[in-house]
């Protein structure tokens, strides 16, 4: 039987809008209640608005560490994913967000950590230190990361380059990852409208991929971000 230890919490000396925007911020119990709420609300609103069809549920792992990749179209992609994920994934799903679109602002940074409890991480000057905390929050406390490697929604609807982030992340790591394909969701819902038109949106997830071979440097991560990038647009 495994001993019990104490784990303080990461954030524990973080306050106001450091702590919400921080990779290394933990969820509470008032953010554990709300997201599951808002989460099953929302499998609702997708299910009957959007006739929502999830496929390929099957190779998601039943518990967590994992990493979910997809393309980017909208922002109904993250609350789509993590409404459609098992109830074990989703206790320990984080959407990775962008800082400068979700956390701007003191409101708007509490939205976002309320309800999908996203992290937070900046698509201009990002380095590995904050990528890397990321990666630890991965291998300790094996959570679920939700990442969209194009680091902007796609003004076209067509799957665009995978940056290397996701790469730091996984690479020289035993973390499956799983590639998934969101269509119609830039029909419901592009960037610059404010409510969904009913348009019905399909989710596939498609097989693990794992990255332990691959090295824990920028040719690595380069090769990670390349197959991923390709494994997403095979689902397609």
């Amino acid at each position: 039987m495994k001993s019990w230890s104490y784990k303080p919490s990461r954030d524990l000396d973080l306050k106001g809008m450091d702590r919400l925007s921080s990779p290394l911020r933990e969820r509470g119990l008032l953010g554990a209640i709300t997201q599951g709420l808002f989460l099953s609300t929302s499998r609702v609103f997708l299910t009957l608005y959007h006739r929502l069809s999830v496929q390929g549920r099957s190779s998601l792992p039943a518990k967590g560490p994992v990493v979910i990749v997809a393309n980017h179209t909208s922002h109904l992609d993250a609350v789509v994913i993590l409404a459609s994920l098992p109830a074990s994934l989703r206790a320990v799903a984080r959407p990775v967000s962008a800082a400068d679109m979700f956390f701007r602002s003191l409101p708007r940074a509490g939205l976002a950590s309320l309800f999908i409890d996203a992290l937070a991480i900046h698509r201009t000057g990002v380095g590995r230190h904050e990528l890397g905390q990321l990666r630890t929050r991965l291998e300790e406390d094996g959570c679920c990361l939700v990442v969209f490697p194009e680091g902007t929604r796609s003004r076209s609807g067509e799957l665009g380059r995978f940056r290397h982030g996701v790469g730091v992340m996984v690479a020289g790591s035993s973390v499956p990852v799983i590639p998934c394909y969101i269509s119609g969701a830039h029909e419901a819902l592009p960037p610059g409208m404010f409510w969904p038109r009913p348009k019905k949106i399909t989710l596939k997830f498609g097989e693990p991929v794992y990255f332990k071979a691959e090295p824990h440097g920028r040719d690595g991560w380069r090769a990670v971000a390349r197959r991923l990038e390709i494994a997403v647009s095979a689902i397609l």
